[in-house]
């Protein structure tokens, strides 16, 4: 399982809003921190409002916000929100569908594995990755 550059540049924002759940992140702030381009920045943030995991505040005081507490905003959410998250595994080689009749040498460990990512993913929360000191 890879995931996309819009994958990352969600998880370095929200992981960075939620250093400081209080304060207000503007655009330009997210952008000057971690000097993500400005338009993909823009693309994303709408992206992750309309997923209801942010809210826009308009005005001269606005920026960004959680809309959920930290603990009910999983990795898989935040996924799902900018490219889709797949609750099922995927075949080793990238085909659509595994050949389930002739399967691989590598299935049975690549369908575990996978399945243990997709757990993982599932179950922690941007309040678990809170407590980490994280850097940028």
């Amino acid at each position: 399982m890879t995931f996309s550059k819009t994958t990352e540049y969600a998880l370095r924002v929200l992981v960075l809003m939620a250093q400081d759940t209080d304060k207000m992140y503007t655009s330009a702030l997210l952008h000057d921190e971690l000097n993500i381009p400005k338009k993909y920045l823009q693309r994303l943030l709408t992206d992750l409002s309309k997923s209801k995991l942010i809210k826009s505040i308009q005005g001269r005081s606005g920026g960004f916000i959680f809309t959920k507490k930290l603990e009910k905003i999983f990795l898989s959410d935040i996924i799902n929100a900018v490219e889709g998250f797949s609750h099922e595994p995927t075949c080793f080689f990238g085909f659509d569908k595994c050949a389930l009749d002739n399967p691989c040498a590598m299935h049975d460990v690549w369908v575990q594995s996978q399945e243990k990512l997709i757990q993982v993913l599932k179950t922690t929360s941007l309040k678990d990755l809170q407590k980490k000191k994280v850097t940028f």
